[in-house]
């Protein structure tokens, strides 16, 4: 006679468990054991594990290490269970592991044992120790409580754990509302049965009435017994045919806040261990109650606030398309310093705003409210953008200055700006805040350099001088604050690199701005800004604002056409550097490097001129036009000089002198142009090829 038939005379069944693989091989007899169709099997580990009670299930994976571990058997009794997840038998298993490197196979039998009733006092664990097993559970419902975030997440948790020996049918949690008892959440019951035990008066013969009246757990192993001492609500419980109640109160800082209860569709004695984990799930369960209604009152009384702060964009501007987005997410409480504003003004004009307020905390969530009412209310009086950061300045410093908690006075960054819809006239002025940047109608992207002054609130009395744009059709400007770019451990150079790629990457013809907006959060704080992080990773996130504004209409210069400007004033010569760095943006796809840094030279040369040899600013202006590679770049810059430049002969050791004569040399076209009140030098270079005919990229 074989040895699977005698085993299967004696009921044994054997199984094979390849842990490499994840597959369980089972015989007929295991397989009858386990449920199945009493025929051999091989099943997947997940499919096997489903027959097993999740409690014995853990138990064992312990049992199966320390074997493993051992070198010895590893044995322990097991509940099988159907699929409605009832318990159809027990059986003990007893395997031996071989191991091979880091992976395993469990050979072994399965065999059917007797159990003791439910509710019997000579009842113990199925497996292993009954402590041992209570600690593990207690742990594991601890840790997922706390991970609980919500009141709806804390009572999914309770409704999923399986108590070591003995599991709860139906579950339900009451709280308080007055003087009335409430349903707060169940398990284990219809949508409807909640229905007579909402709003029922403490003073009702109920378990859980008396319970929050007490303070006091009250259990409750048998039907008569419940009938008994509860005569009058009995019949509401009778219809959901349980044998065993217990219900404990939910006490935080020494408050009853509620009651929860636990219903079981077999009789449970309530042991002493019973009572004890029974009694740490109640506390722990209200505390997660207690800091979920916590952290929900946070999130409500932060969505106010940003309902009430955040403004709506306002009507279609003709002409134009708006999209903006803020994202808090520098600190607990869902609301910071940085915000965004639209506000209407007089002949068609439109202003838009975007600042950031030192901190946050809730002081700066409330000074960015009041600093947003004052500029709105500077702006509708009519002053210019200089004078509304002026002002705002003065009106910041005031309401910090020595104010209690600020140290000194707490500073905002802001950008104002006012645009004509009609001819896309920017005006802008800045406190402070990062420059504004424009993607152009052929997908360039640069960083348009604006003048500025300092953050809002540091002096009582800045200047702030205006810098003049012109939004053409076709064209995207993006405001945002610096959380847009430093987010993620990144620096404002690294963090602006991030950015920029992505505006080159919208399709303007075919995604909207609001997709774009939705972009550039998500690569700053979506799952995929993970795989984008900075070399600062221990850097603080910051809250994001970003404001996009689009000009409508067709380009009026072509795809292939680019054109840029920007002032360089002499009391900031350190711009000289931002010139350059412009022109090389604006170049940042020409055919030959050695062509950019020959005009990157010139123009170094020509504004560093204007501002040794004039009283006045210099204004340049690059414009690159024609197909990719016959292109054609001119640049100019003009002044408010009368004084025309000269050919010089420096001498060798001369730091002056050489402009006319770099220009001469590098430039294939140059020239100087008298106008009304000043002149313009300009400079022009055709675009070339390598001397294989293919483009120097």
């Amino acid at each position: 006679m074989r040895t699977e038939d005698v085993l299967a005379a004696i009921a044994t069944g054997l199984w094979r468990w390849d842990n490499a693989s994840g597959i369980v091989t089972l015989d007929a007899e295991a397989a009858r054991l386990l449920g199945l169709p009493a025929e051999p099997a091989e099943l997947t580990e997940a499919a096997v594990r489903s027959r097993f009670h999740p409690v014995d299930w853990n138990e064992i994976d312990g049992v199966v290490n320390l074997a493993v571990a051992e070198g010895t058997l590893a044995e322990a009794r097991l509940r099988i269970m159907d699929e409605n997840g009832r318990v159809i038998r027990t059986v003990r298993s007893r395997s031996k592991p071989f191991v091979d490197k880091n992976d395993y196979q469990l050979v072994g039998t399965l065999q059917e044992v007797a159990e003791p009733q439910p509710g019997t006092a000579s009842r113990t664990p199925v497996t292993g120790d009954w402590r041992r097993s209570r600690e593990a559970f207690l742990l594991d419902a601890g840790r997922a409580l706390a991970e609980a975030r919500s009141t709806a997440e804390v009572l999914r948790v309770a409704a999923s754990l399986s108590m070591p020996g003995f599991s709860p049918d139906g579950l339900a949690v009451f709280g308080i509302s007055g003087d009335r008892l409430t349903i707060i959440g169940h398990h284990g019951h219809s949508p409807g049965d909640d229905a007579p035990f909402s709003e029922m008066p403490l003073d009702t013969d109920y378990p859980a009435a008396e319970v929050v009246r007490t303070g006091r757990a009250i259990y409750l192993p048998s039907p008569e017994e419940y009938r008994d001492r509860y005569p009058a609500t009995w019949p509401l419980a009778q219809r959901f045919g349980r044998e065993s109640w217990a219900f404990l109160p939910l006490v935080v800082a020494g408050r009853t806040m509620g009651a929860w209860m636990a219903a079981f569709t077999y009789p449970v004695s309530f042991t002493p261990d019973e009572r004890s984990v029974l009694t740490t799930v109640a506390r722990m369960l209200a505390q997660a109650l207690a800091r979920a209604g916590v952290a929900e009152s946070e999130r409500e009384l932060s969505l106010g606030l940003q309902r009430t702060m955040m403004p709506v964009l306002g009507p279609a501007i003709p002409g134009m398309e708006v999209a903006a987005r803020y994202v808090p997410t520098g600190g607990g409480l869902q609301v910071g310093g940085d915000w965004y504003d639209m506000i209407q003004l007089p002949a068609g004009r439109i202003a838009f705003v975007i600042g950031d307020v030192q901190g946050h905390d809730v002081r700066a969530a409330g000074l960015m409210g009041q600093l947003r009412i004052a500029l709105r209310a500077y702006a509708s009086e009519g002053h210019r953008p200089d004078a509304v950061l002026s002002r705002a300045s003065r009106f910041l410093y005031g309401i910090t200055d020595g104010a209690e908690g600020d140290h000194g006075g707490r500073f905002a960054t802001c950008l104002y700006l006012e645009v004509d819809p009609a001819t896309g006239t920017l005006d802008i002025a800045r406190a402070g805040h990062p420059d504004p940047a424009i993607r152009m109608a052929d997908g360039t992207v640069m960083l348009r350099p604006t003048a500025g002054g300092l953050p809002l609130g540091i002096v009582p009395d800045t200047d702030y001088p205006t810098t003049r744009l012109t939004l053409e059709p076709g064209e995207t400007l993006m405001i945002c604050t610096d959380g847009l770019l430093e987010t993620g451990g990144h620096d404002l150079e690294t963090g602006w690199a991030r950015i920029r790629t992505l505006l080159e990457l919208h399709d303007a013809e075919d995604e909207s701005l609001e997709v774009l907006a939705d972009s550039l959060v998500q690569a700053v704080h979506g799952p995929g800004s993970h795989h984008t992080t900075g070399r600062l990773a221990d850097r603080r996130e910051d809250d994001i604002a970003v404001l996009l504004l689009s000009r409508t209409g067709a380009p009026l210069r072509t795809a292939a056409a680019r054109r840029t400007a920007m002032t360089v004033a002499q009391a900031e010569p350190e711009r000289i550097a931002a010139a350059r760095q412009h022109l090389r943006e604006l170049l940042h796809d020409w055919a030959d490097p050695e062509q950019v840094d020959s005009a990157v030279l010139m123009v170094s040369e020509m504004v560093t001129n204007v501002l040794v040899h004039t009283d006045g600013d210099a204004l340049l202006v690059a414009e690159a036009s024609g197909d990719h590679g016959k292109r054609r770049l001119r640049v100019e810059v003009a002044d408010a000089s009368d004084e025309l430049p000269h050919r010089r002969r420096p001498g060798e050791m001369a730091s002056s002198g050489r402009g006319l004569v770099l220009m001469e040399m590098l430039a294939h076209e140059w020239g100087v142009d008298p106008r009304g009140e000043g002149k313009s030098i300009w400079f022009v270079l055709h675009e070339e090829r390598d001397g294989d005919g293919e483009l120097a990229l």
